[in-house]
């Protein structure tokens, strides 16, 4: 484990981004592949490791209405605990979930003892995926080790005036997690309209406002199925640190799979509750 901590000062950790290819509907090949690319970044030195939005199955493929698994007994959830004890390493991952027949759009937190810390469904879906995924309603932060974590997923970022992640913020969040999947049309040109402004739009202000970091992974790869089908989904994961800045920009292209650390260490944080309000106004 790589924590450091100067005396009076927040504890550092690394983080690993796994900009991983997703193959849609292969959920085995893709929790392998999953399982592999864990592997490498606790031999690179990672803490935790964030993975992309349903990387078992792909966003938006058909095949959740069969294939998606349940938490914390499925399949997929019982792979990466094994991963997590195996590697000593903390987890957090976006699956598809089936439950009481219901499919959701989920991300889990899992510690390095393969235990299920958090269970996020995402609330702020888009809506070219209602009539496959079921909304959650609850956000959650959970004390670890290394510090609290917040757990959302892609679009959540994108409410309305950051609503969900500034509960975040308020709930006392030092580093938000975010699995997503980034898809362009297979038209977009990134050298003339480059891609990321949506999520550091989103993810800046809130980090700058609370002190904290936000952390998205995207897969990469084409989406086969779904009402996006053809589009691919390009990578450019991305790292916001306390001042709102840029701490990490992933590769952008849908070949673009890579295993990044980025070092992360959580801002003391200046105020809770209403004496936020006191604190932006002076």
């Amino acid at each position: 484990m790589t924590i450091s901590k100067t005396e009076g000062m927040p504890t550092a950790w690394t983080l690993a981004l796994l900009q991983m290819r997703v193959l849609g509907g292969e959920r085995e090949r893709n929790v392998e592949h999953a399982v592999d690319l864990i592997r490498r970044a606790k031999t690179q030195g990672a803490d935790i490791a964030l993975l992309p939005e349903c990387m078992d199955l792909g966003w938006t493929d058909p095949s959740a209405k069969q294939e998606a698994t349940a938490i914390p007994d499925g399949y997929v959830f019982q792979q990466l605990s094994e991963a997590a004890k195996r590697h000593h390493i903390t987890l957090c991952a976006g699956l598809t979930e089936k439950n009481q027949g219901k499919v959701y759009n989920t991300a889990v937190l899992i510690d390095a003892k393969g235990k299920l810390l958090s269970r996020h469904r995402k609330i702020h879906e888009l809506e070219i995926a209602h009539d496959l995924y079921d909304l959650g309603g609850t956000l959650q932060v959970v004390p670890t080790e290394f510090g609290q974590i917040g757990v959302m997923i892609c679009a959540d970022a994108t409410a309305k005036d950051q609503v969900l992640t500034r509960s975040l913020g308020y709930m006392g969040a030092d580093v938000i997690l975010s699995p997503c999947a980034w898809a362009v049309p297979p038209s977009h040109d990134n050298e003339n309209e480059p891609y990321g402004s949506t999520w550091l739009d989103a993810y800046g202000p809130v980090a700058k406002d609370f002190h904290l970091h936000i952390a998205g992974v995207s897969n990469v790869g084409r989406l086969t199925g779904g009402p996006w089908s053809g589009w691919p989904c390009i990578g450019c994961s991305l790292v916001v640190g306390p001042d709102g800045q840029p701490l990490f920009t992933g590769n952008y292209g849908k070949m673009a799979e890579e295993v990044s650390l980025v070092r992360i260490t959580p801002s003391s944080r200046p105020a809770q509750g209403t004496a936020w309000k006191r604190y932006w106004e002076t």
